[in-house]
């Protein structure tokens, strides 16, 4: 098998593990979001530490949190937000609403880059961006509410990735240190568990708080990060887009949530933006792809 066809295999099971999440955290429905978000945190850096630790690299995470800690503690305080927002609305059955999020977040991603690092956006691209405020808009109108959820967790999300753009160290080395800075807020929440005297996950659901930390998300980064090494960045984005799609299939076809004529029309708009910015990043990266084929041609004669 070519290094591309590995690379398409482990973006592909990464999206499809993150997509299935919601069927894991309705399962822990007895815990609640804070106490799960916390086990999380817990079982990924022990997850983390043990590869980190098994290949020798265990330094990195102090070297990170020495010469970044604001870098990594504002990572982390938005990637926790994220965690808890997500199982809050899975929990309580607003999964459509988390996969809008999800569906919002490369175009949110998009204009923070033009906000905050001035990247310059074709217009294509501002029409995408626009067509998802049409869609917050018109959802908005119809429920007569505004989709928080999901313009949260598109936000903190975006949020996210803008901030870990600084920080110069492997996605796993860098989520090894969130989960290390968070780790005595986890041990101390969960302290205040016990003292209050709620009692402890049962066996059952302790497993599957293992599974949380371990196979749905220390699992997928990995191969996320070995995607990444191996395919184009616009294939690896549009691979991720089978994440908020199987949340979305979660949602109305296994935990049967609520879907109004409302949701067709944000969710279509929104799926005509990332149409229009998908085939926009795709042209402008065969354009590189072409330029740097014709420098290097030109270089020979």
């Amino acid at each position: 098998m070519s290094e591309a066809r590995r690379g398409l295999l482990a973006m592909g099971t990464a999206s499809c593990i993150w997509g299935l999440s919601p069927l894991l955290f309705r399962q822990l429905s007895a815990v609640a979001p804070g106490d799960v978000v916390a086990w999380r945190m817990l079982w990924t850096l022990v997850f983390f530490a043990l590869v980190l630790g098994s290949r020798g690299r265990l330094g990195e995470i102090a070297a990170l949190l020495r010469f970044s800690p604001l870098r990594v503690a504002g990572a982390a305080a938005m990637i926790s937000t994220n965690w808890f927002v997500f199982v809050l609305a899975v929990q309580n059955g607003h999964a459509i609403q988390a996969s809008l999020g999800y569906f919002i977040f490369p175009l949110v991603a998009v204009l923070l880059g033009a906000v905050v690092y001035r990247e310059r956006l074709a217009a294509v691209q501002w029409i995408a961006v626009a067509l998802a405020g049409l869609a917050v808009a018109l959802l908005t109108l119809g429920l007569g509410v505004a989709p928080g959820i999901a313009l949260i967790l598109a936000t903190t999300f975006g949020l996210y990735g803008l901030i870990k753009k600084g920080v110069r160290a492997g996605g796993m080395v860098s989520v090894a240190a969130e989960a290390t800075l968070l780790a005595p807020l986890a041990l101390f929440w969960l302290g205040g568990d016990l003292v209050s005297g709620r009692p402890l996950p049962s066996p059952g659901d302790m497993a599957l708080l293992v599974l949380a930390g371990v196979v749905f998300t220390g699992v997928p980064l990995l191969l996320f990060s070995f995607a990444a090494q191996r395919l184009p960045m616009a294939s690896v984005g549009l691979i991720q887009y089978l994440n908020p799609t199987l949340q979305f299939l979660v949602a109305t076809l296994i935990f049967r949530e609520f879907f109004t004529l409302w949701h067709a029309a944000a969710f279509g708009l929104i799926w005509l933006a990332l149409a229009l910015y998908s085939v926009s990043t795709l042209r402008a990266e065969a354009a590189l792809r072409s330029s740097a084929s014709s420098a290097g041609t030109s270089g020979t004669v």
